[in-house]
């Protein structure tokens, strides 16, 4: 009469029966007031009308069964209270919870009113894991599902190997739960539990990634190669999974194709290729370890370069290990495989080194650098020179004596003249271009008469002029 929502009444009128023990009168009267939710796989756990009912039935001790016109209801009643104390015991015994009216109970509700969410989490709520992954597998649940309603609870309750075991057996390829196991450890990555992460990458059997967590372990919050130094069973770790892998596809190749789609592939050659980094950064940790342990260690950098990083940082990794050694000529053998290795530009690192050398004032060191990139055999003609060219920039820094053995190492006398015009040795510059071919030397006499007159050195222009 008065126009008001009688979902109100009718939900307390289906308590009241409820907790009268009358099961059926109480569907009755819910059934007028709770509605299924429209998207069964929304994030909750549906209408708190619901979650009210599962609650009453849940914290409810004893278990009463149908009350009807059963003659026997009161004599059940009494056979399961003797049987089991509460509900929640019986909920541990083999599965006989399934026969406890109250769990029929529930389920009923949840199934007409639940969403899916509301299922699985009851379920792991009464040690039903089982029935929670069947659940989520017949419903064809969205991974959002599994990550809130089975992994997070799982984890949180020291049940992970409980669960592994459980999705093993009911499908021991594990293809159907792929979706939900990347979907797993992406979760795992945003909240940066790698050890559980690293922990599911082997029993998916996904080596690659599990390699790929492994070089985290390895490199990420070290300070030093000494620290690295101690974390070197990772590179053993990665190198495993590597091999693991290399097997498994190689054993594959000869059988059908197994349509396997969540595991990380990558070909044979690119396997072998990281395997040989790994090496590669194994030898690079055990030198720079021994070099800050010796004491010979000089750069200090804000980030540790590895061999895992870009290009950029592997060039880093070459010039650490030129640099850090007892002199350039101990460290030359690893950092010419790394530039190898890697096919990084060789002058570009050479000249960070040699600019690095006229900072540390080690002028001895540049000529030894020169020597062993003449000695690599596979240096071009103008390396040397070029290497020369690119520290004379500091060249007011560098002694006068140290920088004429610099220029004098050089091979072309294009490139002295123009190392010499660098540092305003414009004498010097004249006495090279006159050696040259006639033609030529008038064309090199000429720009340094004019480079003379531009700074005001009369001496040298006079001199060029005379010669012209």
């Amino acid at each position: 009469k008065s126009g008001l929502d009688p979902g109100g009444a009718w939900h307390a009128w289906g308590m009241a029966c409820l907790k009268a023990g009358n099961l059926n009168s109480a569907r009755e009267k819910f059934n007028r007031c709770l509605k299924p939710p429209v998207d069964l796989n929304q994030l909750n756990h549906g209408s708190r009308l619901v979650q009210d009912v599962i609650q009453y039935l849940e914290s409810t001790v004893k278990p009463i069964l149908i009350a009807d016109d059963d003659y026997f209801a009161t004599l059940r009643e009494l056979e399961a209270t003797l049987r089991t104390r509460s509900l929640s015991l019986e909920m541990m015994c083999e599965g006989k919870i399934q026969h406890n009216s109250y769990y029929q109970e529930c389920l009923f509700y949840l199934h007409s009113y639940g969403t899916n969410l509301a299922i699985i989490s009851f379920y792991m709520r009464h040690d039903c894991m089982r029935e929670a992954l069947l659940h989520l597998l017949n419903k064809e649940s969205p991974s959002e599902l599994f990550i809130e309603g089975i992994f997070i609870p799982s984890y949180e309750g020291g049940k992970l190997h409980m669960l592994e075991n459980l999705l093993e057996t009911i499908d021991p390829g594990l293809e159907s739960w792929g979706v939900y196991l990347i979907a797993a450890c992406k979760y795992l990555q945003r909240k940066n539990y790698y050890h559980i992460l690293y922990e599911l990458q082997q029993f998916m059997k996904d080596h690659v990634r599990a390699a790929m967590t492994c070089i985290r372990f390895f490199t990420h919050g070290a300070k030093s190669y000494t620290e690295l130094g101690g974390k070197q069973t990772w590179l053993l770790k990665i190198k495993d999974h590597l091999k693991v892998y290399l097997q498994e596809v190689s054993r594959s190749a000869g059988r059908k194709k197994m349509a396997c789609t969540f595991r990380k592939k990558m070909s044979a050659t690119d396997v072998s290729r990281h395997i040989n980094t790994v090496d590669l950064q194994m030898e690079v940790t055990k030198f720079l370890h021994r070099c800050e342990t010796s004491g010979t260690s000089q750069m200090t950098g804000s980030s540790l370069p590895t061999l895992f990083g870009n290009n950029n940082m592997k060039m880093d990794v070459a010039c650490k290990v030129i640099l850090e050694g007892k002199n350039i000529e101990e460290g030359f053998g690893i950092a010419f495989r790394v530039l190898q290795d890697f096919q990084l530009e060789a002058t570009d690192v050479y000249s960070k080194v040699a600019k690095q050398l006229v900072k540390q004032q080690k002028y001895s060191e540049i000529r030894q650098l020169l020597k062993c990139v003449n000695e690599s055999g596979v240096a071009a003609k103008n390396d040397g020179d070029n290497i020369i060219l690119n520290c004379l920039n500091e060249f007011k820094s560098i002694p006068a004596e140290d920088l004429d053995n610099l220029i004098q190492d050089m091979d072309s006398d294009e490139n002295k003249i123009q190392a010499y015009v660098m540092c305003n040795k414009l004498r010097s510059a004249y006495l090279v271009s006159v050696r040259q071919e006639k033609t030529r030397a008038v064309q090199l006499v000429q720009h340094v008469r004019q480079l003379a007159e531009n700074s005001g050195d009369d001496v040298v222009k006079a001199i060029c002029a005379q010669w012209l």
